[in-house]
């Protein structure tokens, strides 16, 4: 017995090692995505040490059976055994720090499971990166499966072969031991005795969101996450339905009242620019005036939403709540879900049933990645132009597909050549990594796709301001997303304050509308300059409606939830269940507005 305990306690601490090696690995390889001094390390260590040693006794449950089946039976056969599912979860584990390393400086979140939603379109996900990133990427998952696989091999030797022991009573009483330990096992996979399991929250213990994350085991995230991607859906529980109810209808006007007008036609044709990434920490909303200058003058020239707020932190996330005014969640995407994108609400379908607008999409990459083609063409989209209807060449202009300068042309085409009314829906996709764009204005990369997203913008618009068509056309440019950049991350309110401007000859003239706003009441907000109901919008406000009188914002990424208005503002931790930011008043009211949407939202998307 004392053998077999022996081998059992260093394939444990084995697993525990990896784990911790992992975490001092990962701090080293991303240490531009955040800050942290030598002494933090071990901090990170010691806090997440706890998360190591429950995943840890779960990749102890086939050695551990094995063990009390070779006080009864043993043979050779068992080393094949464990050495097959040693390489099995060598294999997974380097699949896990290395994803979790290389995602987290585009992500800025641990490891989880909606990755596996991009590996539906590889072609898609290796767009942000190049030859040589994956290659080195390759080198380093076998590197670190030979390391760890290696490691465990030591510890086979250590297990015990031979003829088990003669005597029956030795036999059972081993047995008995080992199924008394059972329990054990539970009790540290579950994490104690307490109500509360095991869970990612346990390990926060820093200010630093970097630190945090570093302490977290990826292949726990991982796993942890598959419960909730299964059933696609978080029913969020903060408060009694009645309660969240009463919240919600002070929150959203289902109908316009006496609005201010800003457009001098109720059909006009429209254009709805997406963006790519452009959040205001690129433009003069973060005193950037060198970066964008073509959407900064623009902004004086037309309608500018000063304080408008981005719902999300993804293209999928965005691209429904900008025409489906609908909220964004924090671990899942909507349009992934076609049992619920399908029957939403959108601006095309909208106007093509009530004014007969014809409708058109543009995208220069993959219209298939994330469910993109669905969740348009169920939206009223009747026909999409996307990287597949460009020549090869244009199609390698970029990674992600067709480079904005050729897209934006397409654009220019398309709305010269359409019946009135139309409308043109356009994602741009340059301004996103790995930045490769064809000209270089400035030394940061990321500052130059930008600055080169704004250059083929400026010459859309100055082309087409020489048209017949701009009379009767409204032009509205809305970032889908902010990104982090720098010292702005999901923890500050300029990541996700993005400039909504509305520009074009059906514009009355230029006004700056200073109500705080989300990206969601587009849809509702330009209903109500149409004339056209949008109660079908349920959480889309118009924010020009004389009702409008809760101006807030709210956001949601992967780990938690922001809200602001023009008092103050909140970040709230989900996971650790804790508020990690606030600044000004009003932190309680906007804490259970943002808790109440999340609330709201999760129930409505659960009776797809």
């Amino acid at each position: 017995m004392r053998k077999r305990v022996i081998y059992l306690a260093k394939v444990y601490l084995w697993t525990v090692l990896v784990f911790v090696i992992a975490k001092i690995v990962f701090m080293l390889v991303t240490s531009a995505s955040g800050h942290f001094v030598t002494s933090d390390v071990w901090q990170v260590i010691t806090h997440g040490i706890s998360l190591d040693l429950s995943t840890a006794l779960y990749f102890l449950i086939l050695p551990f059976l094995l063990t009390i089946v070779s006080v009864w039976i043993s043979g050779r056969w068992q080393l094949h055994v464990l050495r097959g599912y040693f390489l099995l979860i060598s294999i997974a584990f380097a699949l896990a720090f290395v994803a979790d390393s290389s995602l987290y400086p585009f992500w800025g979140f641990k490891l989880d499971a909606s990755c596996l939603g991009y590996l539906e379109t590889p072609n898609e996900a290796a767009a942000s990166v190049t030859t040589a990133y994956i290659i080195w990427r390759v080198i380093a998952l076998l590197i670190a499966t030979t390391l760890i696989f290696g490691g465990y091999l030591l510890t086979v030797r250590f297990f015990p072969i031979g003829k088990p022991a003669k005597k029956l009573i030795h036999k059972v009483l081993e047995t008995v031991l080992y199924i008394i330990f059972i329990p054990l096992m539970i009790i540290g996979i579950r994490g104690g005795l307490d109500e509360s399991t095991t869970n990612i929250g346990q390990v926060y213990f820093s200010p630093n969101q970097y630190l945090n994350h570093s302490a977290v085991n990826p292949v726990f995230s991982f796993l942890a996450s598959l419960e909730d991607t299964a059933r696609n859906n978080t029913i969020y529980n903060f408060m009694d339905n009645n309660e969240c109810e009463q919240i919600i209808k002070s929150l959203y006007n289902t109908e316009s009242i006496d609005p201010d007008t800003l457009l001098n036609t109720q059909t006009p044709n429209i254009i709805l620019i997406l963006l790519e990434g452009c959040g205001g920490e690129f433009t003069e909303i973060g005193g950037k005036k060198k970066i964008t200058p073509n959407l900064n003058r623009l902004a004086q020239e037309g309608v500018y939403f000063t304080n408008c707020y981005g719902n999300t932190w993804r293209t999928d996330r965005g691209t429904v709540c900008t025409w489906s005014g609908y909220p964004s969640f924090p671990t899942m995407s909507v349009m992934k879900i076609p049992s619920k994108s399908r029957t939403m609400p959108n601006i095309a379908k909208t106007l093509k049933e009530e004014r007969g607008y014809n409708t058109f999409y543009i995208y220069g990459g993959d219209i298939n990645f994330t469910n993109m083609r669905s969740y348009l063409i169920s939206g009223g989209f009747d026909q999409l132009m996307w990287k597949e209807n460009y020549t090869l060449k244009e199609q390698n202009t970029a990674q992600w597909g067709v480079c904005d300068e050729i897209t934006f042309k397409s654009l220019f085409d398309l709305s010269q050549s359409q019946k009135s009314p139309y409308i043109i829906g356009f994602s741009t996709l340059s301004s996103h990594a790995p930045w490769d764009v064809p000209i270089k204005k400035f030394d940061d990369e990321i500052l130059n796709a930008f600055y080169y997203l704004d250059n083929c913008l400026g010459d859309f618009i100055q082309r087409f301001r020489k048209t017949k068509a701009w009379d009767n056309t409204l032009i509205i440019l809305l970032p889908d997303h902010g990104i982090p950049y720098k010292d702005i991350d999901e923890r500050h309110p300029l990541m996700n304050h993005i400039p909504m401007i509305w520009v074009g000859g059906a514009v009355k003239q230029p006004r700056r509308i200073e109500q705080v706003c989300n990206q969601t009441d587009l849809p509702a907000t330009l209903m109500g300059q149409l004339g056209l109901n949008h109660s079908h919008f349920t959480f889309s406000r118009d924010v020009l409606s004389k009702n409008y009188t809760h101006h807030f914002a709210i956001n949601t990424y992967t780990e938690g939830f922001s809200v602001t208005d023009s008092t103050g503002y909140v970040n709230y931790d989900l996971i650790s269940d804790r508020i990690c930011v606030k600044q000004g008043r009003n932190i309680d009211v906007l804490l259970k507005r943002g808790r109440a949407i999340l609330q709201a939202a999760s129930i409505d998307l659960d009776k797809r």
